[in-house]
């Protein structure tokens, strides 16, 4: 008597040839809107840090708008990379954070406007991150996490002193 075994419909070995999102990650689609939300919100954190930074010159304040600028700067830069080297096309517009962020009047309170926009941005990531197959989009999408981490960190401190 002889045991046939049965036919296995999806073998392990051809796993690495399914489609990201069955396979639990973040589908073409799905990279392309977190990648511009992401440029659009840089773009206004850039724009922020950078006014910010001219009005805080000669303030406590100063030296962390000018990082933070060089950061955001950093940032979209990254994100314009990576859409291009996945055949992305890349959004052209500056998020609505960047006009509410610059109508409000006093440093303390626009840096710790511009702080829960860095935390916007943290949570996006760190609910992204898990989705991301790619190893270097990966990569650089940690180090931007771990960037704005220490840029709220900075702000919070700044702002106790």
């Amino acid at each position: 008597m002889s045991t046939k075994q049965p036919e296995s419909s999806s073998p392990a070995c051809l796993a690495h040839e399914a489609d990201d999102a069955y396979m639990g990650f973040a589908s073409r689609d799905e990279i392309a809107a977190l990648l511009n939300e992401l440029l659009e919100a840089e773009r206004a954190g850039t724009g922020v840090a950078l006014r910010s930074a001219e009005e805080a010159a000669g303030t406590r304040f100063a030296d962390l708008l000018r990082d933070v600028h060089h950061d955001e700067a950093r940032w979209c830069a990254m994100l314009l990379k990576q859409l291009k080297a996945l055949g992305l096309p890349a959004s052209t517009r500056i998020g609505a954070f960047q006009d509410k962020a610059l109508a409000i009047e006093g440093l303390p309170e626009r840096i710790a406007f511009l702080n829960r926009g860095q935390g916007w941005v943290v949570r996006k990531l760190r609910e992204m991150l898990p989705k991301v197959r790619d190893d270097a989009l990966h990569r650089d999408l940690t180090e931007m996490l771990r960037a704005h981490e220490v840029n709220i960190a900075r702000a919070n401190e700044a702002l106790k002193a």
